[in-house]
């Protein structure tokens, strides 16, 4: 494939680039980068150089799905659809997506490696093979995963160009005065705390979150969120920036466990994409877990 640079891209490191536009960590850009697997003018391109405008990339991604180290695991998946080229999990909350320090095995990854077999796409790299996107521990719901590369790529395409929508629900604290409202506040890494994202860093990436009150407690609102783009943490961050961190959120809100819950309370309950090889939308809904309804029930009585 072929990424061309814009006048708004001049100036980054080339890998650090690279990895927005398709939707890798960094450190699987650069092997591609080692491999050669990216060149300018027919040479291989260097991952320090900074990029400039109107300057064309190109990037042979692996057609095979990579080798990995990552075992392979039968622990149990639910999946709500699935075809040769996608599949999407109900991920329940407390699961890892993909194998990181702390958590070796009993991912996500492990769980799609047993039930997919060899059919993942290898362009997350040997620990991230068929992940287009991620969500955190603690946040449950529909997560896509891609069974070939070329998927992979589309599916990628549409998180980039913000076509593939995920919506969540969401308990945040306090009462919201609005009904609905939009944040659009950059966010990036915490200029003290690695953990933490933040709205306040010095190297922050464009982030929106349109978010529409569905029932609002005495100390609690309960929040239907969509997202116009996919940061870490983004629904967090943006809640707490706004004086609304989420009901259990130890990193980002109150530092003790509410209402029985240790762990944000943030389900990704919607997601909409345009299928790679039929070119057809699919909508997909899940509801509520139990976690999240037993927090409502633990909220009392709705109120205004």
């Amino acid at each position: 494939m072929t990424v061309t640079l814009t006048a708004a891209d001049s100036g980054q490191r080339l890998d650090v680039w690279l990895s927005g536009q398709l939707s890798l960590t960094r450190s699987a850009v650069q092997k591609l980068l080692d491999a050669g697997a990216v060149t300018v003018r027919g040479k291989a391109a260097r991952k320090s150089e900074k990029t400039a405008a109107g300057v064309s990339y190109t990037v042979d991604l692996p057609e095979t799905p990579a080798q990995t180290d990552t075992l392979p695991q039968n622990i149990a998946l639910d999946v709500v659809f699935e075809d040769r080229d996608v599949i999407v999990i109900n991920k329940p909350r407390g699961m890892v997506v993909h194998p990181a320090p702390g958590h070796p095995d009993g991912t996500l990854v492990n769980a799609l490696l047993a039930h997919c077999g060899d059919s993942l796409s290898g362009i997350g790299g040997v620990q991230r093979p068929g992940i287009v996107h991620r969500i955190d521990k603690d946040t449950s719901g529909l997560l896509i995963a891609a069974k070939n590369d070329a998927a992979h790529q589309f599916l990628a395409a549409q998180l980039k160009d913000h076509t593939l929508s995920r919506i969540y629900e969401a308990v945040v604290t306090g009462t919201l005065k609005n009904d609905s409202g939009t944040i659009d506040a950059p966010i990036g890494r915490h200029p003290t705390d690695r953990k933490r994202q933040s709205v306040h860093a010095h190297a922050a990436r464009p982030a929106v979150t349109h978010y529409q009150v569905l029932a609002r407690y005495q100390g609690y609102t309960h929040v239907r969120c969509r997202l116009e783009t996919g940061r870490t943490h983004q629904i967090r961050v943006h809640m707490e920036s706004i004086g609304h961190p989420l009901l259990g959120d130890l990193l980002y809100g109150r530092k003790k466990p509410e209402k029985g819950l240790s762990g944000q309370c943030l389900h990704a309950k919607e997601l909409t994409f345009v299928h790679p090889a039929t070119r057809k939308p699919v909508h997909l809904t899940t509801g509520l877990p139990d976690y999240f309804l037993d927090v409502l029930a633990r909220l009392g009585p709705q109120i205004g």
